[in-house]
């Protein structure tokens, strides 16, 4: 029983314990505290995810050549793969060179910020606040808007509300199911997708590794043990992590480039 008590009292002092908690993404200031342009934790994995980009694809794409080196080779795949299954594979090759920029930015955006998550000493994605994922969502229904808009100014919300070949008198059911589907939910579960998807790991993370040091470091003994299967877990599931932050930069693409098809549909 004193052990036990010992061990709570610790916990509570905060100081041989973390266990997961959403105050983890709502970290104190760092720099310019108290103006409006305050920087987090949070904002640096952001800064440190573009930076990482831009040099990549500077180094990448300078002084390109026919028979390219390995890094430049590593570059092109990455582009290609964007081109070949977003932009063309969804859109085709007219529209799909059009948004082919707009695709390849959000796309290596998600998936840089995405993997902070699982760099040693960040530990929490850029995408792991609900500011990026909203913005990112917003852009993608613009695209969503303008590409409808551009394609058929005169049918595209008559045809996105009023889908042909539907009895008139459905549509005082049809018409406001499609218009919560089309322009409230998509944003909505685009935003939450991504968001929900980098707290959780990141809370994952925390849990295991903070449990190995909990069980290592504070309870000793036999319950060392319990550490190496904690430890396990948390390699484990770090690897997972990857796969999630290429996972879900994917979904977040593709779902952007089959709604702005759906918008330049010939029916539309």
């Amino acid at each position: 029983m004193t052990q036990a008590a010992n061990l709570i009292a610790k916990i509570a002092e905060g100081e041989e314990f973390h266990p997961p908690s959403i105050s983890d993404f709502f970290p104190e200031g760092l720099l310019f505290v108290g103006t409006p342009f305050e920087i987090t934790r949070i904002n640096l994995a952001q800064f440190l995810a573009t930076a990482v980009l831009v040099v990549i694809l500077l180094i990448g794409t300078r002084n390109m050549r026919v028979i390219p080196g390995r890094f430049q080779s590593i570059v092109e795949m990455g582009m290609l793969f964007v081109r070949d299954t977003f932009a063309h594979g969804i859109l085709g090759r007219k529209d799909g060179d059009r948004f082919l920029p707009l695709l390849m930015t959000m796309f290596f955006m998600i998936l840089f910020m995405n993997l902070t998550g699982i760099i040693p000493g960040i530990n929490i994605a850029g995408t792991s606040v609900i500011a990026v994922p909203l913005l990112l969502a917003i852009v993608s229904y613009v695209a969503f808007i303008y590409a409808g808009i551009k394609k058929s100014p005169a049918g595209f919300f008559r045809n996105a509300l009023f889908p042909p070949g539907v009895p008139p008198f459905l549509y005082i059911i049809v018409t406001p199911l499609e218009f919560l589907s089309t322009f409230i939910i998509r944003p909505v579960t685009l935003t939450l997708r991504l968001l929900m998807n980098m707290i959780v790991g990141h809370l994952m993370l925390v849990l295991f590794f903070s449990a190995t040091h909990f069980f290592l470091l504070t309870m000793g003994g036999w319950w060392s043990l319990l550490s190496v299967g904690t430890l396990a877990f948390g390699f484990a599931f770090t690897l997972f992590e990857v796969l999630v932050a290429v996972l879900q930069a994917y979904v977040f693409t593709i779902l952007t480039a089959v709604y702005i098809q759906l918008a330049v549909a010939e029916e539309h």
